[in-house]
């Protein structure tokens, strides 16, 4: 595993990546040639050179630099200025800029406010359900919450419960995101009251569990996470033969809340889960919150609305989410695009009073000035890459790698990106089935990058010495086979590997998912050409 010096301050392609990294790592290329003569640099640069001479990138275009992160000195670079779409390795700036800018030990609070006067167990009016923008809130946090309002001695409640998404201004969807995309997890509308429903923490979503029918040609049973979700199903999903190919779907009606459910599950298949993304997000927390305070003996007389809270309400319970840094693993490890969002929006409601993309990025443009980092042009709009308008160039990354190092919140940044060819989905992330079984397993921390005409990857590579080279490498325009392969072998010849054993590789499942449903977004939209 990659160590660096204890002085410093504080969803698959198919051709196979052993059989290609063995033919373009040319074979005189020995381990150790990452050093610092003259003749190991000219070596490593003429198989660098043919990597990216491969015919796959032919029409692509590709920035490349790879460099000493303590030195500076710069090892290799191929149209290092280049301005490209950084898809997600763009978290990377925006996690340091959230570090930097909020702090590690910031935290996001939700609570409950009694809006009208209360006598004894009776508010005379709406509760409020007040969001703090927590990326992160389970329906347990809301029950616990409806436990604590419940425990003050509020019995009954003669208005609403009253959804406060007010601390974010109420641009659902970042700029040029995808209309297509709006039912896709890795797209949720982005509101300061949201929830999730699992340690991934995909803001927005509900999780809809497929079961198959007792025989093919059945319906199969579909439920919804949470149960008390304002969403509407209709369709259905069949049960096919056994052995048959998966084919859910699941779609929503724009400007609502009707899931439409098409397709088939094989009838010999364990329960599958599929993440969709809703309309109005405030609406499914409170819904859910409401439903908690009726468990909990709190009877709620009126409905569920929008609006912020009115002056004076009294703080009936709160809830704190995790602090910042350990929101930092579940981010970057899984490249999570909702995160992304709620740590932009914070960044400019904390530093700017204004809970806004462009707020958010104004600041994250300042704090890169300040270190020093403008070393190019660049555009950020939004916080996970997901926005064609974002550019960004492989001389910018690298010298964030190199900045990042001398910060005291460093440690946790580098340890929450992915680990190449670790089997634990916390460590490993979206690199846990590259580089596999290769030199470079475990010595790569990096953030991978995809959507359809991009794969990107940038972070540190432990050198056949154990010293650190910081890398990045962006590629944009391609079609048909993906260049995937030839940016591992680009970062396997960095770890001073030749070639690499075959080793089976499968898509990353989340818990409870198979794995022939694997919940991986950046992989789905490289190879399914979708985002």
């Amino acid at each position: 595993m990659l160590t660096l010096p204890s002085r410093l301050p504080v969803r698959l392609l198919s051709v196979p990546l052993a059989a290609v990294l063995v033919v373009l790592v040319p074979a005189g290329s020995a381990p150790g040639t990452v050093g610092r003569t003259p003749g190991a640099v000219r070596t490593l640069a003429a198989d660098l050179d043919r990597l990216l001479a491969d015919a796959r990138l032919t029409g692509a275009q590709v920035s490349a630099l790879v460099t000493d992160p303590a030195t500076g000195e710069v090892v290799y670079e191929h149209a290092p200025g280049a301005l490209l779409l950084p898809a997600s390795t763009q978290k990377t700036v925006t996690a340091a800029a959230a570090l930097d800018l909020l702090g590690p030990d910031h935290r996001f609070r939700t609570d409950v406010l009694a809006a009208g006067r209360r006598t004894g167990g009776v508010v005379d009016g709406d509760l409020v359900l007040r969001g703090g923008g927590d990326p992160s809130l389970l329906a347990a946090d809301l029950d616990d919450l409806a436990r604590q309002v419940a425990d003050g001695g509020v019995t009954s409640v003669g208005g609403g419960v009253l959804a406060d998404a007010s601390r974010y201004d109420d641009v659902p969807l970042g700029p040029n995101w995808a209309w297509d995309d709006q039912a896709a997890y890795y797209s949720p509308q982005i509101s300061a009251l949201t929830l999730t429903t699992d340690g991934d923490y995909d803001p927005g979503t509900v999780r809809l569990t497929v079961t198959p029918g007792d025989a093919p040609g059945r319906p199969a049973a579909v439920r919804v996470t949470p149960a008390e979700a304002p969403v509407h199903l209709s369709g259905q999903v069949r049960t096919g033969a056994a052995g048959s190919e998966r084919t859910v779907d699941v779609a929503r009606r724009p400007g609502g809340n009707e899931l439409v459910l098409s397709g088939s599950v094989p009838a010999d298949a364990d329960p599958g889960d599929e993440w969709i993304a809703v309309d109005r997000p405030a609406v499914l927390a409170a819904t859910v919150f409401a439903a908690a305070l009726a468990r909990h003996g709190v009877t709620v007389h009126g409905p569920v609305a929008e609006g912020p809270a009115p002056e004076g309400g009294t703080e009936l319970a709160s809830h704190d989410s995790a602090p910042v840094s350990a929101l930092m693993t579940p981010f970057l490890k899984l490249s999570n695009n909702g995160i992304a969002e709620h740590l932009i929006k914070e960044i400019g409601r904390v530093r700017a009073d204004e809970g806004s993309w462009a707020a958010g990025t104004d600041e994250v443009r300042a704090f890169l000035h300040r270190g020093g980092l403008e070393t190019g042009e660049a555009r950020q709009v939004d916080g996970s890459g997901l926005s064609r308008h974002n550019l960004l160039s492989a001389r910018r990354l690298t010298a964030l790698l190199a900045f990042a190092r001398r910060q005291s919140w460093f440690s946790t940044w580098y340890d929450a990106l992915p680990v190449a060819g670790d089997a634990r989905r916390m460590v490993g992330g979206t690199l846990t089935n590259r580089l596999r079984g290769t030199a470079a397993e475990g010595r790569v921390h990096a953030k991978t990058g995809s959507m359809t005409g991009v794969d990107a990857l940038t972070g540190y590579v432990e050198r056949p010495d154990g010293q650190p080279l910081a890398f990045a490498v962006i590629v944009n325009n391609f079609t048909a086979t993906g260049p995937r392969s030839v940016i591992d072998a680009f970062v396997l010849r960095l770890a001073g590997g030749t070639t690499a054993k075959a080793v089976p590789t499968a898509p990353t499942a989340r818990a409870g998912e198979p794995v022939t449903g694997a919940h991986d977004w950046e992989n789905t939209c490289l190879a399914e050409a979708r985002c």
